[in-house]
């Protein structure tokens, strides 16, 4: 399997589970209605551990535009290699989005609550203020990529640093890289829903504009700055920081 491929497919497993998560949490008449925080959460740090298994081996599994910029800066991953890996990010996420809706598509029909839909697509904040909504995302994504950075460092170490694959989170990785994602869920998803990557917001919010959902409402493209830069800067300063720690 190419990385391409393995990010693409990574990402569209992960994108499923937690799409998918969300649409029996909100929907109206699934098994999960009302499920609630725990239920959600969990489910995406577990569907970020079954992308991570799967694309590990073969891209090292970013599934995150916020994550391959981010080794990028920090000199650990090629700069030459981000575009294809990002644009296999967001392919994946669009179709993980839309097997979500093909999968749910009953109960999204019977749903009248437009913001509930937009929710399984992508973040939408529970209060509405740009800068703490944009504060929200750079912290989230700051301590997640702080964290992968040391889980990386560590999996090379283990190896001997002799790594064959290109540097992100193995399968050594997909434990503690999926409970950094719960705990920051669970301490940091009730302001904004923890978009903490771009793709995984972008790409099906533009699947949430194209699709013939019943009744869907706005997509609120206003807001979808957010969940695009905030990672991105959070990921970013994770870099430096590790930069500056690393001397």
């Amino acid at each position: 399997m190419t990385p391409f491929v393995a990010e693409y497919i990574g990402t569209a497993i992960m994108i499923l589970m937690g799409g998918g998560v969300v649409a029996n949490a909100v929907l109206e008449k699934t098994k999960g209605n009302n499920s609630g925080w725990m239920v959600i959460t969990t489910a995406w740090a577990m569907g970020v551990f079954i992308g991570v298994v799967v694309a590990g081996p073969y891209s090292g599994a970013h599934l995150n535009p916020a994550i391959s910029i981010g080794l990028a800066v920090a000199g650990t991953f090629p700069w030459s290699n981000v575009l294809s890996y990002v644009v296999a990010q967001f392919l994946g996420a669009a179709t993980g989005a839309l097997m979500v809706w093909m999968f749910y598509k009953d109960h999204f029909d019977i749903t009248e609550n437009k913001v509930s839909k937009l929710g399984v697509f992508c973040t939408v904040p529970e209060i509405r203020n740009p800068f703490r909504n944009f504060l929200s995302e750079v912290i989230g994504t700051f301590v997640l990529m702080l964290v992968v950075f040391y889980i990386t460092k560590g999996e090379a170490q283990m190896l001997n640093e002799k790594v064959t694959i290109p540097i992100g989170l193995g399968s050594v990785g997909a434990i503690p890289v999926a409970f950094t994602v719960w705990v920051i869920g669970l301490s940091l998803g009730g302001t904004t829903g923890y978009a903490i990557n771009p793709a995984r917001d972008l790409a099906p919010r533009f699947m949430h504009t194209v699709l013939p959902i019943k009744d869907k409402g706005d997509s609120q493209w206003s807001y979808s700055w957010v969940p695009l830069i905030g990672p991105l800067l959070g990921s970013t300063l994770a870099a430096m920081l590790y930069l500056i720690l690393l001397d």
